[in-house]
């Protein structure tokens, strides 16, 4: 498996939560790093990353990532793959689901990185969200405050996507 990091970004839990649950289908084999605590030089350490945040108010990006945005903005990713979750409610504020994971595609977007790991919009229900392009979610969108019953299965069938791209 590639050298392999979840950088993740949380305020209630959840967000490490699922970043852990991603570990386990890893067999505990990736290191977990809370954006709080990271350095932009550690993003140099791995070949595939792993970038999770929740979003908050209308479209927030998790307070956490603030700080670290920038650094993984300015980083080389060049070569390295990429794969987004990131956790919304979709029913309180239908209109910026998962935005804060759209805001984190932007800044890596075009920074050399290939991101995998897209989900069809099919099976959400939103109205909006800045992190689709060309009916998917660039990464994997979770509702813990609606879904919480659908976010283990919808993590390992994600999983089973990813798996290949990390040998």
């Amino acid at each position: 498996m590639k050298k392999t990091a979840i950088f993740y970004g949380t305020s209630t839990g959840n967000t490490q939560s699922v970043a852990e649950s991603i570990n386990t289908h890893l067999d505990n084999q990736a290191e977990l790093i809370n954006v709080e605590d990271a350095k932009d030089a550690s993003v140099d350490n791995y070949d595939f990353l792993f970038l999770g945040t929740s979003t908050w108010g209308f479209g927030d990006l998790q307070d956490d990532w603030e700080g670290f945005i920038s650094d993984l903005a300015s980083a080389n990713l060049e070569g390295k793959k990429v794969a987004l979750f990131g956790l919304g409610d979709a029913e309180a504020y239908a209109d910026t689901f998962v935005d804060g994971m759209g805001i984190i595609y932007n800044a890596i977007a075009s920074k050399g990185c290939e991101v995998v790991g897209m989900v069809s919009v099919d099976g959400y229900r939103f109205d909006a969200s800045a992190a689709t392009v060309d009916e998917k979610f660039v990464g994997l969108p979770l509702d813990e405050d609606n879904e919480s019953n659908r976010t283990e299965d919808r993590v390992a069938m994600w999983m089973k996507n990813i798996r290949p791209h990390l040998d």
